[in-house]
Parts: C-alpha cells; structure tokens; sequence
C-alpha cells in the first residue's frame, strides 16, 4: 500500500472522511474541552471530530485513560481504505516557536502501526508535517503517553491533527493536549490577523468560471496556449500581478470569453493587449530587476515573448516592456522554505468546492502547473518535454474533460510529463490506474523485466507460489497493460515507474481473478481471489529482523528503514573491528543520516553535493550554490562501507546516499534508484487536488546530475529470477563479496547473506526531503 505520509500531507476532507457532524471549528480557548473526547452524550463518532471511514470510528465508554469517554479507531480484514483518522482543524491565531500535541493511547492487535500526526498549512500549502508513522508503534500496548512537535512556521495558517491506525486492530486516544512552547494552547500569545489580501476581497467566480466548453475549434486551442504563456509570464513578472494587487485567477476568467470568442490569432492578440493595458500602467522602473547571475543550471525560457509571428507586434511588445521593468521585489504568488529555499506556492487557493466540471478551473489548473514548471522547477529541461506542445496538447484533454473522475485522469497524464517522481496527482492515487479496491495478496516486483511475485500474504490463496512471473491478468498481456497505465505514472526513469506499476499491478475489483503465470518454464493457469489487503507487505527489501547487526564477525550491516540517530554511536562501536560495514538504503530511512552516519566515513571536511535554486527576480532562472560538507567525527570506521540502493530508493535515501559515497572507503552496490531529490512543494490544483514537485536541484559537487539518472552504482547488481525462488538477496551477496574479496567461497557468501526469518519492517513515507 501507498505510505500515509503522502497522503496526510493533503489530506483535509474527502468523500469518506467529510465533516458530517456539523460543528463548527472551534478557538484555541475550546479546542481543550474536544481534547478529552468528554462532550459525548452517545457511543457514536467522537463529538467535534471528523474522519472516517464512519464504519471504524467510535466513542467508547468502557476503555478510557480517564474520564467518561475515549475515541477507538477499530479497524479488521474487511474495513475500508487503509487507514482510519480522527481529525481536527484549528486556525494557528497564536504565536510561539513550537506546537507540541500530546495524548495518551492503547493499542490491540495493531497490524501496521498508529499514532499521532500533525499538519501545518499555509496559504494553499503545507509548510510542516510530524507524524509517528516512522515510530511504528504497533502490536498490543496499555495506556502510554506519546508526543509529537513541530516547529511554529511563520506562514502557517491553520493546523490540522489528530490521530490515526494503519492495518487493522483497535486504537483508543484520550486526553489529547495542544501545547505552544510548553503551555497550554488556550495561553498562548495571540497573533496580529494579517493584512486582507486581494483574494480576500475578490469573490466574482467563488461560485464558479461561468466558462462553458463542449468542444474546442483549431484557432481556440491555438489561442488559448498563447493565454495560458501570456497569463502565466505576467503573474511573475509584472509588477501589479506579481505584487499582489490582482487575483490572477479570476483575471483568466475574465479574459477567456473573448479569447475564446475570437475568429482568429489577430484578434485573440488584440483582446490581450488590451486587457494588459486594464492592469496598472507599466512605466519605467526605478530599480529594476537585475539580469540573471551565477552559474546557471537553468536560464528563462522567454525567447517567445519575441515572437511577432505568433503575438503581433503590439502583444510582444508589451511582453518585452514587462520583462524589461520587472522589479526585485517580493513574489506574492511564491514563497519560500526557509533553510532548503524550495518554493513554496502561496495564494494558490485549492477551490475544494468548486462543483465539476467547469471548463474555466479546469484551464486554470493547467496553466497553474505549467507555469509553475515552467519558472520554478528546478528539473524543467531534465524532464526533455517539448513544452509548448505539452500546454497545446492538453488543452483539449484537461478543458473538455466532462466529469471529475475524467478531469482527475487528465491531470495524471499531465502532470506524468514533469518526469519526475516526487510528483503525480497524489490525492487522487485510488483512480490512477489499475484502479480497484482489492488486490491479489502478494507483492511484484519487477525481476528481469516481467512482473515477478515476490512475496505472499499469509491471507492469499495457496496456489500463488514466490517466483511466478505473471504473463496476463484477467486475459490481457502484461506488456498490453504496462503500457496502457504508464502514461498516468510520473516516475523519474524506467526503474521507479516498474517500481510504482508493481505496486498497484493486481489491483481491480473484489471477487474472482484469473491469472496466466510462468513457472519453472511452464504455463500456469490460475484463478485467484482479490482481496482487501488485511496485513502489511514488505515494500523495501533490506533484510527482515533488527536495524543491526554483526552477519558474521567480518561484515556489520545497518539498514537504514529503522534506524534511529541516537543508536548509532553504539551501533558503530560493535561494527568497529569489522572488515567491512554495509548501509542498506534499499528502504527510505526512518531519520535524516547523511551527517550522523557521514561522520564516520569522511576522514576530513569533504562536500558531497551542489544544489541550483530559483531566484525570484528573473522566474526560470536557477544558479548553482554551494552544498552540504560532511565533518568527520572523533571516530572513524577504518574498514571499506558498502552502500546497497535499488529502485525504492528515493530522494532522501539518494542524498543520504551521496553522503556515505564521499567516503575514501566507500562503494556503492546494486542498481538504479528512483532518481528524484530535492525537498519537495506542494501544488495545489482546482477541485481540492494536489500534486508536487521536486523544488530544489540537487547535483554532485562537480555539478553532475542526479534527477533522472539516479545515483548510479559501482558494482551493478540485482536480483534474478532464479535467487527470488531460492529465498537468496543477490545484491547482498554481491556486497558481501565486496568486503570479503575473492577469496571466500560462495557457500559461505550465500550462508552469512541468508535473511532470517524475523518479519520485515513495513515501509516509511517518501514525503518530505529536509535537508
């Protein structure tokens, strides 16, 4: 399943989880008296709550830490999504440095993990995110306290929290606390309102576009990729619209009726010359923006302003004289990430009510994010689009797009053409296909090219054996169907898009299933069940059982999905008179490690990698700066540091990665990884939809790429067909050998690189990439 993280980030309200008790949102003086789940009258939904499914979420009377009542999160085999959530939202109207939530829990039979989880939202963004997904705090445990913090961010707008369970089991919260900076919420200082801005004053087309679409001529379409380059270059350049004095989006509104009443290219110009000319006057600048400096990765793609064929002379010019008085100051539709400097897309407004279809938001969610690769996406000319096309070519697709359900695959198509995998439309994952509820109870993983069972759910059906590679499903052709649902995946290379197909590949309707495998050289024809998947899958493939350990006294292993900072120095200790250390990164770590772990491995200051960031004077512009360095700690791991990566690997796991790899003594074994890094910006898009992108290049020092690429290895390894049916980790052998050297048998390899039979720790998100 896909990791909760990613979806928490978004997640407010949808159609399982919507408000349905009708309360109002309450003040940071109330929230307190929610907190203890005590303003119960009934054994139903927790009073002033929202979440869901309403089937898993309950009051309860007789298991409570204290007081009257408690909230249960009860979820078994048949419950529906993957997770349940309780969920409040307050407006952050205080002040502070930090945001501490606090309760107490009791878990039963948890499968997967539960926990607290925290959300702060900007204007149209998160801006800072904590959960305990990464404790995996499972099983069955008595009354505990737990804790989660966030720093207070000064673009923060609201906070949404609460509590939740992944897999089935039962889950029961009370006597919750919002603390600010140790004291209770209720106490904290109370914030000056910020100043209304024109999006507060502007409500025309809260109601919707008034832009009907039931087809799209030739010119129109023409037309319309001239207003979306023209409308999306004017709100970060011209200094009304960039400063904040236009709400940009219900300007495009305005101005499409007459576009796309225009008979032809001419008169289409001559409506946007003058609706430049309704915006204030351009004039001289006074200080004028400078050109862009530094070493450019990235320049401004703006030769087309230029273009007097397609705009006419009066249309361009105005382009060039916007461009040519542009000032330096502040953007009001971007912000940015303090530390990281990725973008953050501020005053984008989601319009999660806005009933679809409507042909105006649906344009306006295109020309958002496509500008927005276009100016602020460090990756632009990495993702090898001809982007002018991309804008014509959707247009049709993404306008004319008659229901919400086709407006969201639209979407997924074009967002599939920023290459990149941080991105994809990640709050509609369920339609992406192959869509469907229920799945066959095993794991695929792409092995010699053919999807490969790798794992069985102890649920599934005996007849599924580890090692069938699937030749159909419900009678059409693996190749057939990889190809139809590639499309709707925004995957950085091949590897990460087999990767995220394998995930869903058996996804589809509950019931009968007929499949078509090889094995050992034989047809097999095998009618199986989908289910609802009742148990975690190993989605990472380090080895099952402890983050540490010594395989033999030669060859120390960490794997880095549960790993937690303050245990390495012991960790390090105990691997000290080894031969050899191997960092399995096939996984997401669970803590941020490249300077923990980089101590050891760097015998001096040693730069690992070069970031390009936007600069938001001269918007497509983006400059090489300087990167981390890694200082050596007291201690140095004298033995060789085999790195082991696949295509699970991802953002995060690349950077800590690149870190390790800077050591004199390092090597890296497996084989491509997912190839997209960089701290991630949320975009939001009409219809309550929301999709990202990587905000930050990220380089070697010697400004060699990495998004796309990946971080290739020194020794390419992966696993074969044969060693999937065999129960063998190939890649680890191979690293095994790496330490070892020629010498050693392969009997002793296989028997020291044998995992254990201990259960293998489920998966941590990919979400946010700080570093």
């Amino acid at each position: 399943m896909k990791s909760l993280t990613v979806f928490l980030l978004f997640f407010v309200t949808c159609a399982t989880f919507a408000q349905t008790n009708g309360t109002e949102a309450p003040s940071r003086s109330t929230i307190q008296r929610f907190l203890g789940f005590e303003q119960q009258n009934s054994d139903s939904r927790p009073t002033g709550w929202f979440g869901g499914p309403d089937v898993t979420v309950f009051a309860d009377s007789h298991e409570v830490h204290s007081g009257h009542w408690s909230a249960r999160l009860e979820r078994g085999p048949e419950s529906p999504e993957k997770f349940s959530a309780l969920t409040r939202i307050l407006p952050i109207d205080f002040t502070g440095q930090q945001i501490e939530l606090l309760g107490y829990l009791r878990l039963k039979d948890i499968s997967e993990f539960a926990g607290l989880w925290m959300r702060e939202d900007g204007e149209g963004n998160t801006v800072a995110f904590e959960s305990m997904e990464k404790d995996r705090v499972n099983g069955t445990r008595d009354w505990a306290e737990y804790r989660i913090k966030l720093p207070l961010q000064p673009a923060a707008r609201r906070l949404v929290f609460g509590v939740l369970t992944s897999g089935t089991g039962t889950l029961w919260a009370d006597d919750l606390q919002l603390l600010v900076d140790g004291k209770p919420i209720a106490d904290a200082a109370a914030e000056v309102p910020p100043a209304p801005t024109v999006l507060d004053t502007d409500h025309e087309f809260d109601s919707g576009s008034r832009v009907q679409l039931f087809s799209l001529s030739a010119i129109q379409a023409d037309n319309l990729t001239t207003l979306g380059r023209v409308w999306g270059f004017l709100k970060y350049h011209h200094r009304a619209v960039a400063g904040g004095k236009r709400n940009w989006d219900y300007d495009l509104f305005r101005i499409l009726p007459a576009v796309l009443a225009a008979p032809d290219q001419s008169s289409a110009n001559a409506a946007l010359v003058k609706w430049i000319d309704t915006l204030d006057p351009i004039g001289q600048c006074s200080a004028c923006a400078s050109a862009p400096s530094g070493e450019l990765n990235e320049k401004p793609d703006l030769d087309w302003i230029r273009d007097t064929q397609t705009l006419g002379t009066e249309l361009s010019r105005r382009l060039q004289s916007v461009y040519l008085n542009r000032t330096p100051g502040s953007q009001f539709y971007i912000g940015w990430n303090p530390g990281a400097h990725n973008p953050t897309f501020r005053h984008e407004p989601g319009y999660d009510n806005i009933h679809l279809p409507d042909a105006g938001y649906q344009i306006l969610a295109l020309f958002r994010w496509w500008n927005i690769m276009q100016y602020w996406a460090p990756y632009r000319d990495v993702a090898a689009q001809n982007w002018p096309s991309v804008l014509h070519n959707f247009i049709p697709r993404i306008a004319l797009a008659g229901d919400k359900e086709a407006y969201q695959l639209a979407l997924f198509q074009l967002i599939a053409k920023a290459n990149d995998t941080h991105a994809n439309l990640w709050s509609s994952l369920n339609l992406r296909p192959p869509a469907g509820d229920c799945e066959l109870p095993v794991t695929v993983r792409f092995i010699e090219n053919k999807p490969v069972v790798v794992a069985l759910d102890a649920s599934g059906s005996s007849l599924i054996k580890v090692g069938d590679a699937i030749a159909t499903l419900d009678g059409v052709p693996v190749a057939s169907s990889f190809d139809s649902w590639a499309p709707y995946y925004a995957d950085s290379n091949a590897a990460a898009r087999q990767r995220d197909i394998a995930a869903a590949f058996t996804r589809g309707s509950c019931g009968p299933a007929s499949l078509d495998v090889v094995r050992d050289g034989a047809e097999a024809h095998l009618s199986v069940e989908r289910l609802h998947r009742s148990t975690g899958m190993p989605r990472w493939h380090d080895l099952p059982g402890p983050t540490f350990r010594m395989l033999s006294k030669d060859v120390a292993y960490l794997k880095l999905s549960s790993i937690k900072a303050a245990d390495v120095p012991g960790y390090m200790d105990r691997a000290a008179r080894a031969k050899g250390l191997i960092v399995d990164i096939r996984n997401y770590p669970s803590e941020f490690m490249p300077f923990v772990l980089g101590a050891y491995v760097v015998k001096a200051p040693t730069a690992f990698a070069a970031f390009t960031i936007a600069q938001d004077a001269n918007p497509g512009a983006f400059a090489f700066q300087s990167g981390d360095v890694i200082q050596p700690g007291p201690k140095h791991f004298p033995g060789k540091v085999v790195i082991l990566l696949d295509e699970v690997s991802q953002s995060q796991a690349e950077y800590t990665a690149m870190a390790l790899r800077a050591g004199p003594n390092a090597v890296i074994v497996g084989s491509t990884t997912a190839s997209a890094d960089g701290n991630v910006s949320a975009i939001p898009l009409p219809g309550g939809f929301n999709t990202m992108i990587s905000g930050i290049g990220v380089f070697y020092p010697d400004h060699r790429p990495t998004q796309r690429i990946g971080i290739v290895p020194d020794v390419a390894a992966k696993p074969t067909l044969l060693g999937i049916k065999a129960g063998r980790d190939e890649v680890l052998e191979i690293a095994i050998r790496q330490i070892l050297g020629p010498a050693a048998s392969q009997a002793e390899i296989e028997a020291i690189g044998r995992p254990s039979a201990e259960s293998h720790s489920a998966p941590v998100a990919d979400s946010n990439h700080a570093q």
